[in-house]
């Protein structure tokens, strides 16, 4: 599979057989022009919503006839199960809930975390835990920030990390850049390219976290 990493919290997963997956697409110039990332070229297959804010849920604005997850559904074969949280530390009282959801993708376990808000309870630690990707809001206001991210990184044990949400020059939102949480790692790569592939046979066997440039 390749992941590419549109922006904020939008990543477009391509399987080996063509299928491709986006996460929370954005509205470009959205919230008054604070979103500065450009529309997401690709076509999708299915799409994955985690909440109803503008710079998560404009799937409208993609091309193709995705269909749009919410829930925990089957779709061409991939089984997403959608886990309930949300986008505050106050049960949602402050943003609303948050969807995250767990999948796989040619053999790789992905956990996506949308916009989380808190750490993780029991249950959901146990069914989000050894997953082999962890995408994790890493940026702090409006998300778990990096201490708490890194935190969650130590409780699930992921192979391989992928961060987001995080403030870039695209970006006028009030929230941290990626290197406070990059910080607390050893095995960090920069992979200076907005795309990577990756294989299940290839992945590291403790968190190791890579750093995407955004596609647009």
């Amino acid at each position: 599979m390749k992941i590419k990493w549109n922006g904020h919290a939008s990543f477009t997963l391509t399987s080996g057989s063509g299928l491709k997956i986006i996460t929370d697409p954005y509205e470009p110039s959205g919230f008054g022009g604070q979103i500065k990332y450009g529309p997401i070229p690709d076509s999708a297959d299915m799409v994955l919503v985690s909440h109803e804010h503008a710079d998560h849920n404009y799937a409208q604005g993609l091309k193709g006839s995705p269909v749009v997850i919410r829930k925990t559904q089957e779709v061409k074969g991939i089984k997403f199960e959608m886990i309930p949280s949300f986008h505050d530390q106050n049960q949602g009282r402050e943003r609303g809930e948050n969807r995250i959801f767990l999948f796989e993708l040619d053999g790789v376990k992905i956990a996506f975390l949308g916009d989380l808000g808190h750490s993780l309870g029991s249950e959901q630690k146990k069914k989000l835990s050894d997953p082999d990707l962890l995408l994790i809001p890493v940026g702090g206001t409006f998300t778990v920030d990096a201490k708490q991210a890194g935190k969650i990184v130590e409780e699930l044990k992921p192979r391989l990390v992928i961060p987001m949400h995080y403030k870039t020059p695209k970006i006028g939102f009030p929230i941290q850049t990626v290197d406070g949480f990059l910080s607390l790692f050893t095995k960090v790569k920069r992979l200076n390219a907005n795309e990577a592939e990756i294989k299940k046979s290839d992945l590291p066997l403790s968190a190791e976290v890579w750093v995407l440039e955004p596609a647009c």
